[in-house]
């Protein structure tokens, strides 16, 4: 069984930072790849940020800039830094673990944090 917990989430004004954590726990072995996701009301779940095992990130372009993404392999824990946060940021943010198994590779999603951002 895999878990993934986040934390790091609140309300803050715009601005203002907030620092995400996510744990992974349980059968991940071969990470290929971790990221984070977001869902506004109304609104379909879109990439934010991703980061490859090795290290390599990948950003949305409306948060280019402003968030910076990191994960510590050994920990099994991915971070993302958002700084000069918008109202238009404000979401459910969810993270992503991208795993290999011998027949492909499952994705396995957290709980959600939400960040408000106050204009």
């Amino acid at each position: 069984q895999v878990q993934l917990v986040e934390s790091g989430g609140g309300l803050v004004q715009a601005g203002g930072s907030l620092r995400l954590s996510c744990a992974a726990s349980g059968n991940i072995f071969s990470i290929v790849l971790m990221g984070w996701y977001r869902q506004a009301p109304g609104k379909q779940r879109e990439l934010v940020a991703t980061i490859t095992y090795g290290g390599m990130p990948n950003y949305a372009d409306s948060v280019k800039g402003r968030f910076t993404i990191s994960r510590d392999n050994g920990k099994k824990m991915v971070y993302m830094q958002m700084n000069s946060l918008k109202p238009e940021d404000t979401a459910v943010y969810y993270c992503n673990f991208r795993v290999l198994r011998s027949y492909g590779a499952n994705d396995y999603w957290g709980q959600g944090t939400q960040v408000t951002v106050s204009s």
